[in-house]
């Protein structure tokens, strides 16, 4: 008896390695999949600016990155006593405009250098709904929690998502005529939308990524739809009832790494999970010579992986 979708997968070409070199951009999901990135030591970069959940968010950085267009006080402002970029992710916010602007024009650079180097470029979108800032007739990224009545509120049509996610691609290009463009659709529900926005908003992102993905060779995994079809049951989400909780997470992953990941990595990975796992654990007895022993054998698996990938650090 079959009692579940399976959602096909079949294994990429160009597929990472402990050689690669990625950039994480978006919504909140690729920070759960950045998180598992960094967790097996694979050289990343995840979100410089913090979460952005719309395309046009990430165009604005990419082409700011690209062009080295550093930002200056007249991009930032003061609101209940912190400066803020509506360009950026609130967790960019600080005391001062000093700091904002070096933490902005810092992120910046990190951006650029990343794009220069990337093997790949992966991009989850989260919503094609945005915010204009009325004052400044300009699309942000976050809102900063400044009031309501100074923003109006509107979907992206599927055009305007396909022409921002090809000028993204083109901008790449300028830096990076290499780098596998890789696309997903955040499987978190925008709910705070609306029910039928948020549908609504997915079907806009799928239609425009799937007509960039079919025009350019980018590429797609389908993260959005594996959780809706193969994680149908509300026990594969968080209280929230919005966000895939660690188990929901740890099943995309894997079949994220069986597509993307190349099978001789995957036998490091293991070696690496070896080795953060011994990291992590706490012994009755710190002076027992069974745990002496565990420590010597642990310090040599470590020193394996670090004179191999000499990008490898480990922490206790």
């Amino acid at each position: 008896m079959k009692l579940q979708t399976k959602i096909p997968l079949q294994k990429e070409k160009n597929q990472i390695t402990y050689n690669s070199s990625l950039l994480l951009l978006g919504s909140c999901f690729v920070e759960n999949i950045g998180e598992k990135l960094e967790y097996y030591k694979f050289q990343t970069v995840q979100n410089p600016f913090g979460i952005l959940f719309h395309t046009l968010a990430i165009e604005s950085l990419i082409t700011r990155a690209v062009t080295s267009r550093e930002y200056t006080k007249d991009s930032i402002f003061l609101h209940e006593e912190r400066w803020h970029c509506y360009d950026a992710h609130s967790e960019l916010s600080s005391s001062t405009p000093e700091e904002l602007l070096e933490k902005l024009n810092s992120g910046l650079q990190i951006t650029r250098d990343q794009i220069q180097k990337a093997s790949h470029i992966v991009i989850t979108l989260g919503t094609a709904w945005v915010y204009t800032f009325l004052e400044e007739k300009k699309i942000v990224a976050n809102c900063h929690k400044v009031p309501q009545k100074q923003f109006s509120k509107r979907i992206l049509s599927v055009k305007e998502i396909q022409e921002s996610l090809e000028h993204i691609k083109l901008q790449i290009k300028i830096i990076n005529k290499e780098a596998i463009l890789l696309f997903t659709i955040s499987p978190v529900r925008h709910i705070k939308d609306g029910f039928l926005e948020n549908q609504q908003s997915k079907a806009h992102l799928i239609t425009a990524v799937h007509e960039v993905v079919k025009k350019s060779g980018a590429a797609y995994f389908p993260s959005y739809e594996i959780m809706m079809d193969e994680l149908r049951d509300y026990r594969f989400y968080k209280e929230d009832m919005v966000h895939p909780n660690a188990v929901a997470v740890s099943y995309i992953w894997e079949k994220f790494t069986s597509v993307w990941i190349a099978e001789e990595t995957q036998k490091e990975m293991d070696k690496v999970a070896v080795v953060q796992k011994g990291l992590a654990h706490r012994p009755f007895n710190e002076k027992s010579l069974k745990h002496i022993a565990f420590l010597k054998a642990l310090e040599k698996k470590k020193m394996y992986l670090q004179e191999t990938y000499s990008f490898m650090k480990f922490t206790v």
